[in-house]
């Protein structure tokens, strides 16, 4: 099967993010672009990877450590890797062995900790940005802002992760002007934790995908996440 054309998809995809930051007053150099890999083979990514794109993201930790640490083709590749999707407990390990430049979804004080053992153990310390459930809907994953707020204190505690701000996953819904008040809510979370925990990093907002990353930057994504527009429709696993 071909490649799709994915220098051309990536190229689209970084003409609608300077449209979308300057539409609002926002420099293009802000928002990182984070390729979303997840199910892909090597080969997708070997080809952004020769179109310039240096961020991808991984939902999964095992796919990811299988893809870009054991994978032989990576060795000397040029990129950085974002885990985006929920880790188990027992994953954190394989999660700490992908040397992670981003995970966007710490979501719950249990692989808060876990993780913050590991690396501990390690010696290192992983950047994070904390996931919220700002919807409330039952099938996402992250805090609620209420619980948020009420376990800060700890998690901001803790030595080795260091948090750079939010994450959310809105409902879907094929009208993206249907996740708008969802990023609105983040946002707006953002500007609240930040006046009330002033010592701690709140610069980064990972909000918007392939179908609503437009709406999501006019509101003050600073990392959009990008699968589909890329590379093309995924085979699920």
């Amino acid at each position: 099967m071909p490649l799709p054309p994915i220098a051309e998809n990536l190229q689209s995809v970084y003409n609608r993010i300077e449209t979308a930051a300057r539409s609002v007053g926002r420099r293009p150099e802000e928002i990182i672009l984070v390729a979303v890999s997840k199910t892909h083979p090597w080969d997708y990514v070997a080809a952004a990877i020769a179109a310039g794109q240096l961020d991808f993201g991984e939902n999964r930790p095992e796919e990811a450590h299988a893809k870009f640490v054991e994978n032989p083709d990576a060795a000397g590749a040029n990129f950085r890797l974002h885990l985006i999707g929920p880790i188990q407990s027992r994953k954190a390990k394989v999660a700490l062995a992908c040397n992670p430049v981003l995970i966007h979804s710490i979501d719950r004080m249990k692989i808060a900790r876990k993780l913050d053992a590991l690396a501990g153990r390690q010696g290192v310390v992983l950047d994070a940005l904390l996931e919220v459930n700002v919807s409330g809907e039952a099938s996402k994953h992250g805090w609620s802002p209420d619980d948020l707020r009420e376990q800060l204190p700890e998690l901001l505690a803790l030595p080795h992760l260091r948090f750079h701000g939010l994450m959310t996953i809105p409902p879907y819904d094929p009208d993206p002007e249907t996740a708008r008040p969802y990023f609105i809510a983040l946002r707006e979370l953002q500007e609240t934790l930040a006046a009330d925990f002033p010592e701690s990093d709140w610069s980064q907002l990972s909000m918007g995908m392939s179908h609503d990353f437009e709406v999501a930057i006019a509101e003050g994504a600073t990392i959009v996440r990008v699968g589909t527009a890329i590379f093309g429709p995924r085979e699920y696993k």
